[in-house]
This record gives structure tokens, sequence and C-alpha cells, in this order.
């Protein structure tokens, strides 16, 4: 479990995203106070003509349609007729918590709705909606197009249930996407006359808008041929991958902390690569590698990780202690294990670290068990040893798994 590598947008942000590369959108505006909605829905109607308007929640997280605002029956995502339904949904929604089926019980704060254009108009033809998505395929290191004529739900359902209905399209990274691929994809999903181009156009146009902006993951879903066939996209799921942030900093600023969990995003500011999990035994370890080996080997002695926590090569007394702090905020913790392996970093140095750490923040309520290897390993445990303070040290990784499932029992 390395360094979180994608960076999340809310709905809004990615059709800007999208709009900006010549992609079709569902038209919106992002309000966060329903009066602010109702000038939002007032502005849309004039400039695309909308008698109908759509409010989105806008948080990170899937299902939000289905969602429910907690102790209400108002869904995250809802159809508003009227300027006075968007203020009254505005209101429902805003300030509240939406609990959807990504989200898990305790669900997430909304600040923001998307007011957006009803797209589902009636004319010549009717409306059909798609699944389309872009992302990489590991195993052959190539980019593909994943596509369906079901859209409008669950792909994994889709995947389950029906999965001829899925198609790919693997797009070589030498060449890039050609025209004869945008106009297979067309064909399998069925567009036919206007709506066969505008989809080829579609397809083409978000292909290059997802290389780019160095995205890892597109999700249109609906992707919609409305009834004047129009190939918009009606939701868009955008992640961005962080190493290349550098490149991006328009798109680094559209960053949402508020979505974030807070103590991932201090230890970030750190930079120490921190994911908060759901066990008692929190863990401080050097290297990915060893810091998923520490959670197995922390799970079959009969303990939970409580986080994964890489400080990296360099353990020195600063950064052990900021670890030690955040590592702290988790009401969970009953017990931290230190498994550092001194290949680039000395034992010795890190053991130093450990103590001067633990005498910097004063009382640490819970015991800490100490497993350092490699270079001076055996003057780290005498320092360790001598130093008076509640920790337990131990060579073997094993034996300090079972001496956190010793001390968890007292």
């Amino acid at each position: 479990m390395p360094q979180k590598q994608i960076m999340n947008l809310h709905e809004y942000q990615g059709k800007e995203i999208l709009k900006s590369f010549g992609v079709g959108i569902q038209e919106g505006i992002v309000a966060d106070t329903p009066e602010r909605a109702v000038e939002a829905a007032k502005q849309l109607q004039k400039e695309t003509g909308t008698g109908w308007w759509v409010v989105k929640s806008q948080i990170h997280a899937g299902g939000r349609g289905k969602g429910k605002i907690t102790g209400t029956d108002q869904n995250g995502v809802a159809l508003a007729k009227s300027l006075d339904d968007v203020k009254r949904i505005a209101s429902n929604i805003l300030g509240h918590v939406l609990v959807t089926v990504q989200t898990g019980a305790q669900g997430k704060k909304v600040n923001k709705v998307l007011i957006a254009q009803d797209v589902y108009y009636p004319g010549e033809s009717k409306p059909k909606e798609y699944y389309m998505s872009v992302l990489l395929n590991r195993s052959t290191g190539r980019n593909i197009i994943m596509y369906s004529t079901e859209g409008g739900m669950d792909i994994e359902a889709v995947a389950e249930k029906t999965p001829h209905l899925i198609f790919k399209e693997e797009i070589d990274p030498k060449v890039g996407i050609q025209p004869f691929q945008a106009r297979k994809i067309a064909f399998n999903l069925g567009v036919t006359g206007n709506a066969f181009k505008e989809m080829t156009r579609f397809v083409m146009a978000l292909y290059k808008a997802y290389e780019a902006i160095d995205a890892s993951m597109f999700e249109i879903n609906p992707l919609l041929k409305t009834s004047d066939d129009k190939i918009i996209a009606v939701d868009a799921k955008v992640n961005l991958d962080d190493n290349a942030l550098f490149r991006h900093k328009e798109y680094e600023a559209m960053r949402d902390k508020s979505e974030e969990d807070p103590t991932e995003v201090e230890a970030g500011e750190h930079n120490l690569n921190y994911v908060k999990l759901d066990g008692n035994v929190g863990c401080m370890v050097n290297g990915a590698g060893l810091a998923m080996a520490t959670m197995d080997i922390i799970k079959l002695a009969g303990g939970e990780p409580a986080n994964f926590l890489d400080v990296g090569g360099t353990a020195n007394a600063a950064r052990v202690e900021q670890a030690f702090r955040i590592i702290l905020k988790d009401p969970n913790v009953k017990a931290i294990l230190i498994n550092i392996f001194g290949g680039i970093v000395r034992c010795d140095r890190v053991a130093q670290g450990i103590v001067d750490a633990y005498k910097n923040i004063g009382d640490i309520p819970v015991p800490i068990i100490v497993r350092l290897q490699g270079t001076n390993a055996v003057e780290a445990k005498k320092i360790i040893d001598d130093s008076g303070l509640k920790v337990y040290s131990a060579i073997q990784l094993k034996e300090a798994a079972d001496l956190v499932n010793q001390l968890l029992r007292k």
C-alpha cells in the first residue's frame, strides 16, 4: 500500500476539465448556498433554455443519486421542476451529511451542489444512456477505453450479470487513439446517423484529454445520447495522477482537502505516507514493502493494523516524532509497532531518534514495541533497553508481533 497516487476531483471540476478539451458535457454551475443555487438555476436557464434542473451533491463518493441525507428521505441527486424546488432541495442537501454505498455509515458532509441543466428533454429520438471509462491496463502497460450499452448503472453489476455487454478498446501508446478505433466504439454502441459522428468526436476528445492531463482514470456514467443526437457526459469521475501534478499546477489547485481524512492530509504535509485503517495496532515502518509485511504479521499474531505509515529512508528524530503524533491521533490505537530495517539508515540513529521523540512528546499512553534489524541493530537494542522508557525491543519480526499481542491482552 504505497503513497496514495491519485487526486480525486468533484464532478463539476472534472466536467470543467473535459469541456476545456472539447468534450460534450451536461452544463452546470456550482453553488454553496440555497440562494446561490437559485441564481445558478436562473443563469443556466438563460444560457441553455432549460426549464428543469438537476441538483447534485458534490462529494468524493459514488452512489449519490441513491444516497440519502441523514435522517431524511432526500436523495443526493434530485430533479427540480421550479426555482422553488431548487431552493428547497439545495436547502435539504447543503450542510447536511449524505450517506451512500461508498461513504460508509458515517457519510460525508455536503458543502457544494451542482445545479445542472435537464438533458433528458423530449425530441425526435429517445435518449439513451451508455457507459465509458478510460484507464490503464496494468498487465499490458497500455491505456484502454472500456464501454458498454448499459449506462446509468453499476458497471460491476454489468460485468457480473452480462459481461458480453462490456467492450474494451486498447490504445497503442506509440500512435495514440486512431479514428477507426473511435468509429469501432460508436458502432459497437449501436449509434447511427449524426449520433455516430458525435460519438466518434466524443471518444477522440475524451482520450486526448485523458492523456493531456495525466489522468489515472476517467469514468463517464451515464454517457448520454440526447433526443437530438448530441453526445454528452452527464456524470464524470476524474482522477489525476499525484506524481504528475507538478506539470499541472492549475489542477493541483482543485484539491479539496475537506473531502480527505485530516490526519492523512497532515501526514502528507510532513512527507509521511499514511493511510488510516480500522485496527488497534499503530505501525511505523521504513519502506512500503516492509510495511505491508508488518501489517500481515500483525494480523497473523492476532492483532489488527490501525494504519499504514512509511517514514521513508530518513527515519530521524523529527520524522519519528511527527509519525508518533499522527498515530496517536487515532483513539483506537492500543499499541505501536515500529519496524525499521537499517539498510540506508543506521539502526542506532533510529533508536536514538525514537528515544528523543518519546521524551519530546512526554507521556505516551500506549506501549511501544521496536524491532530494528540491519546496520548496528545490537547497539540500537541497547539504546532502547537502557532508555528507561516504556519501550520494548525485539530482533525478529515474529517476536515483535507476538509481543504486541501479549501487551494487547493485558
